[in-house]
């Protein structure tokens, strides 16, 4: 390498020897710029789709090539990579209202949970060019309320407040039918629904009413049963009373019979003068005089 000596005898680098090192390092960092724009990865848990910025293409794709996973490189230029993740999603919507058959303004504040069907990520990316954030604010939001106002117009107030469940599985239905269409597969559901008041009003009134009655059916039941039990306890008394009775009225009798030739006797015994019965013979025989006992 060629070298001058400056006025204190120290060398000098030449010029053409730092404008190739220039080079070279500009060259290394240049490279390492478009590798890292040319190279990418995909993560397990998304799905990437590889398109040209750029394309003429009138296929059905428009440029698409294709999804792709794990480390991908493409031509920052002309190419890029756009990713979508693959699991379950969840959004919660603010409140938004709907009319019911008569009318009746009802509030949703509804809550789901999706995830991307991989195999149709290709399809989605191509009709809308959008990231979860905004599919979820604009065709899943709009999804979500068609679903909502469909379903009400079936129903009065009255019936889609006593079969909730019914209508709820009926938004269900319609929505996973329209977002599955699209590569969009539901896997959870919810939604709180809020009354009209003046119907909130009436639905506390009539379960107040329902309970009123209710309480008063008890009380009902409770006096019934309480009557039942004094019958029964007056009943089990009288029967009670009614054997004692023929108890003793038995014991009376059994008394009285086995007393009876005992009261004769001593009756006998009582009026005896102490003199034997005057006897009469005759016919070969003795015979007591019991008139003159009984005179006696």
């Amino acid at each position: 390498m060629a070298t001058r000596t400056n006025y204190s005898g120290q060398p000098n680098v030449s010029m053409k020897g730092l404008k190739w090192t220039f080079i070279t390092l500009a060259t290394i960092l240049i490279g390492s710029i478009f590798l890292a724009k040319s190279c990418t990865v995909v993560d397990s848990a998304e799905i990437g789709i590889k398109f040209h910025k750029w394309s003429t293409s009138d296929d059905k794709y428009g440029g698409v090539e294709g999804t792709c996973r794990g480390w991908v490189f493409y031509n920052c230029f002309t190419t890029d990579v756009f990713t979508y993740p693959t699991f379950i999603q969840r959004k919660n919507y603010e409140a938004f209202n709907v009319n019911a058959k008569d009318a009746s303004t009802f509030q949703m504040d509804p809550t789901i949970a999706y995830r991307i069907n991989p195999e149709k990520a290709c399809d989605i990316f191509v009709k809308y060019r959008k990231g979860v954030e905004d599919l979820e604010n604009g065709y899943i939001r709009t999804c979500i309320y068609e679903a909502y106002r469909t379903c009400a117009n079936r129903y009065t107030s009255d019936s889609l407040m006593s079969s909730r469940a019914n209508f709820e599985s009926d938004v269900r239905r319609r929505l996973e039918s329209s977002l599955q269409a699209e590569g969009f597969i539901v896997e959870e559901f919810t939604s709180q629904i809020t009354p009209p008041q003046s119907l909130a009003q009436m639905i506390n009134e009539k379960n107040a009413a329902v309970q009123s009655a209710l309480k008063a059916k008890n009380k009902v039941a409770e006096a019934q049963a309480n009557a039942t039990i004094k019958i029964a306890e007056a009943k089990g008394e009288a029967e009670a009373m009614q054997i004692k009775a023929d108890a003793e009225a038995y014991y009376n009798r059994t008394i009285a019979a086995s007393l009876s030739p005992m009261i004769v006797q001593e009756d006998w015994i009582e009026k005896w003068d102490g003199h034997l019965p005057t006897v009469a013979s005759g016919n070969g025989g003795m015979i007591l005089d019991l008139k003159d006992l009984k005179k006696q």
